[in-house]
This record gives C-alpha cells, structure tokens and sequence, in this order.
C-alpha cells in the first residue's frame, strides 16, 4: 500500500511539472525576445519590430498566466503528497523559493502590466524598461528555481541536525552547489532555443501561406540567428553538464549511457534495451570507444557501470537512456536546422524555400520536447533520492493512502487537461493568424477602432480625431 502509493505520488508530480515547465521554458525565452524588438524598434524605428513585439506579447501573456496557472500547484502537493521531504528541507530550500517569489515573480508580475496597458501610458523608454526588468525577472526565476533543484542534485553547505531537518551551514554554497553554473546555462539556452523554434515555426507557417508577409521573414531570420548559435552552445553546455555528471552523480551517468560493467575504452550505445531484471543490454548498436570519449574526454577513461552499485540505488535506466537520446537527437538536429536556415539566409530566397519552411514548422515543438526529456533525465536519473545521497523519495513521501493520491491525480489530470488544451489551442489560433490581424496590430489591452492602420508609438498619442 506505501509503495503504491509512493508510486501514484511521484507520478503526481512528474505529470504536473511535466506540464509546468512547458510554459516557462517558453516565457523566459519570448520575455527576452520582446525585449530585443522593443529595443530594435526604438533604435531603428522600423514599424515591422512593432508589430512583431504586439503580436508576440499577447501570446507571452498567455503562456505566463498559464505557467503560474500550472506551477501554483507544485507547492501544496509538496505539501500534501511529500511532507516529510518538506519539513526535513524546509530550512534550505524554503528560503531558494521564498526569494525567486519575492524577488523575480513579483518584479515580473509588477512590470507585466506596465508592458500589457502601459502601452499608451508611459513613454517609450519606461516602457522598454519594464520589457528587460520582466526578462530579468525570468531569468531571476529560473536562477532561483535551478539553484533550488542543484542543491538537490548536489547538496552541499548544510547540516544535519539531530531531529533529520537539515540547515544551511553555508548559504554560499547552498545557492552556488558546485553543478549550478552549468545547469543554469543550460537550463536558459534550452530556454532560448525553444522560443526560437517555436517563433521560427510560427513566422515559418505564415510564410508558407502568405510568402509576401515582411513581418514573419524578419521574425523567421531572427528565430535562425538565435538557434543557429544557441543550438551549438547548447551541446558544448551539455557536455559539459554531462562531466560535472559524471563527478557528482555516476549512477546517473550510467543510467544515461547504459553501462552495466565497469570498464575502459567504453562503447556508445547508439540505440539500446536496458534490462534492469539481467543487469545488462538485451541489445545494441554501439561505436566502439566512442563512450569514455564523449563521457570522460578520454578513449581510455574507465567509467563506473551500475553493478558497481546496489540494486536499490540504480536509477531507471531504460527511462532515463531513450529520454536523453531523445533531447540529444533533437539538439544535433536543431544544429542542422540551424546551419541550413543560416545558409539559406546568406545566399537570399529564405521565404521561398517551401522545404525549409516545412522543416522549421516539423521543428517548432522540438524545443518543449528537449525540456521535457532533459528534466527526466535530470529527475529519473537521480533515483531513489529525492536529495541525492541524503533523502530516498520512499523515505520523503506523506502519510497517504492510495485512495487519496488516486483522487487527486485523477482530478489533476481533467483539470491540466482542459487548461493545457484551451490554451494551446488559443495560442495556435493567434500564431496562426500571423502579425497583422485585420491588417493592423492590437496590443491584448484594447482594440483599435476602424481607421488605425498601425499601433501609435509607446507615449506618442493617437490621432483621435
């Protein structure tokens, strides 16, 4: 009965962060995005970044209110369903929560609405302000928030008093834990490459029906600027994540390359079938000494397998392998997307390469799969700790029955349901009409009436005449 539900629990949860992190993976990236337009535009005032900035605010509006929609939640579940989890950490990671609400929600929630109905209201440069501070907040958020899930992935600078609750012996090293710095690079370049891929997929589909549309090929070029570059920074921020791995968490490391014995010289397993019953591949496709290369920087390097480890302490491995294969073969083909787009641009003609329209568009969810999978690996690999060699999750889960957990998921699952198609299906909608809607742009605050053929300027009043 406590396994299952221990089970239902951890399904709880992995269900609604798995819908949670869409939508800030999304808004970190587009807040900064809108800031570079609003930015381009009062540098060049050229009327397309305009349009551009007031049509993507209205689906950032959108993907913020629905990433705190679906991330309020997280809080009362570790609440009800990990209680033990809560009041043995709640020293160390209550603070971490406590300053990304105060200190990078707030700011962002504040400025928000000077960027939604400040439009007309405050000047140009006020405005553009409130653009970068919202940015910045989401950056503050995901600094806080990676900083929080880095503890647990590597707790250091604390202590452990009598009762179980751990404290901050160093709060230094508890908001700067030794995998931090790279996690949070890579967690905002995945950020970034997913809001490039979704605008270059959005900008991609109204060109395909409407070639002629300035708006969507500026958009489109910028979306193959930022993922052309990002997408190679990315791997080089993975691989690098992928060491401190190596260092901090080598079950994991296992799990992610299926390696059952500890050995030199070893293999990359291209595509596999971990068997956790026999403790090895039932089969594979392996590059001989490809492995100890990509994991540890050297063909010879001796990597640890998990039957070094004790059964109990092995992460899922067959999850934990085909999710990181996953976000690795999307991020080599955001790589060739990119080249490809940057190849198209420089020799002209991007608007009319149909195939590479359609490709941009295939792209376009790439990114929010990318995020889902890495957060499994990050997760499912950390297994059976929910504090890594400090708190097992069977040891940090509630006193609840299975009933109750199944109550809960159940409703969870109807209502993220709902949110989450209503949504996306209304973001679709608005990516679909393009840029100019009714040929001009309107901004979610007010709608223009007849005769406006384009948004007046930040501060600059309209002819109401």
């Amino acid at each position: 009965m406590h396994f299952e539900a221990l089970l239902l629990s951890r399904l709880q949860f992995a269900f609604t962060i798995a819908f949670h992190i869409i939508f800030p993976s999304f808004s970190i990236g587009l807040a900064s995005f809108l800031a570079v337009l609003e930015g381009l535009w009062l540098a060049t005032r050229n009327e397309a970044f305009k349009v551009l900035y007031l049509f993507w605010i209205k689906i950032f509006a959108i993907s913020f209110g629905m990433g705190v929609v679906t991330g309020v939640v997280l809080s009362y579940e570790i609440g009800t369903n990990w209680s033990v989890y809560a009041a043995a950490s709640a020293p160390v990671i209550g603070p971490l929560l406590a300053f990304e609400v105060l200190a990078a929600f707030f700011m962002e929630a504040s400025f928000l609405g000077v960027m939604l109905f400040g439009w007309k209201k405050v000047g140009p440069r006020l405005h553009l302000t409130a653009t970068a501070l919202v940015a910045i907040g989401t950056l503050m958020s995901a600094f806080w928030i990676i900083s929080a899930n880095s503890w647990m992935q590597d707790p250091s600078g604390y202590v452990r008093l009598a009762n179980g609750t751990l404290r901050a012996a160093d709060w230094g090293q508890v908001i700067f834990s030794p995998t931090f710095p790279v996690r949070f690079v890579h967690m905002v370049l995945a950020a970034y490459l997913t809001t490039a891929l979704a605008v270059g997929a959005a900008s991609a589909w109204r060109l395909l029906k409407v070639p002629e549309e300035e708006e969507s090929c500026l958009a489109l070029k910028m979306a193959i600027g930022m993922f052309a570059i990002v997408a190679p920074l990315q791997l080089l921020a993975g691989d690098m994540s992928g060491k401190e791995v190596l260092r901090v968490q080598p079950a994991k490391l296992a799990a992610i390359e299926a390696f059952w014995d500890t050995r030199r010289a070893e293999a990359f397993h291209i595509a596999a079938w971990p068997d956790r019953a026999v403790a090895a591949n039932r089969w594979e496709i392996s590059i001989p000494k490809l492995g100890s290369l990509i994991t540890a920087g050297s063909i010879n390097a001796e990597i640890k397998g998990l039957k070094d480890f004790a059964p109990e302490d092995r992460p899922p491995v067959a999850v934990v392998f085909w999710a990181f294969r996953v976000m690795a073969g999307l991020g080599v083909g955001m790589i060739g997307l990119g080249a490809w787009g940057a190849l198209r641009a420089w020799r002209g003609g991007l608007a009319g390469d149909r195939w590479f329209l359609r490709a941009c568009v295939a792209m376009g969810p790439a990114g929010f799969v990318s995020v889902v999978a890495g957060w499994i690996v990050a997760e499912v690999g950390r297994q059976p700790y929910v504090i890594y060699g400090v708190l097992r999750t069977a040891d940090a889960v509630s006193p609840v029955t299975k009933g109750e957990v199944s109550a809960s998921l159940l409703a969870f699952m109807v209502i993220y349901a709902l949110i989450f198609g209503f949504g996306a299906l209304y973001i679709l909608r608005l990516m679909n009409g393009g840029p100019l809607v009714g040929g001009e742009a309107e901004t979610p605050a007010m709608t223009r009436p007849p005769g406006y053929a384009l948004a007046a300027a930040p501060g600059e009043p309209e002819d109401r005449s």
